[in-house]
């Protein structure tokens, strides 16, 4: 298999999302879909591949969670939480220019 072949099964997809939601490296979920690590990190890298969709889908899932929970705490006047969620607004702010 090469990084150009991008057929992946709807078990693969689904597969990949869920691990990439609990930060599972991209060479140990090579490992778990079967394939080459070197040809799943280059279908991750290109934006169009339906591995990349599904890697992106499910780490920007957990992504929200972990900056929800981050407000609550924040909100909840936990020092570290308001430093971070601080951070976090900055890093919006800087992308969306």
């Amino acid at each position: 298999m090469n990084s150009t072949d991008n057929s992946y099964s709807e078990n693969d997809l689904r597969q990949i999302e869920s691990l990439a939601a609990i930060y599972i490296k991209p060479s140990d979920i090579a490992v778990i879909i079967g394939r080459p690590a070197e040809d799943f990190r280059a279908d991750i890298q290109d934006p169009d591949s339906p591995a990349a969709i599904a890697y992106n889908k499910g780490k920007a899932a957990s992504k929200v969670r972990l900056y929800a929970q981050e407000m609550k705490l924040a909100q909840a006047g936990s020092p570290l939480a308001v430093e971070i969620t601080r951070r976090n607004l900055i890093e919006m702010e800087d992308d969306e220019d």
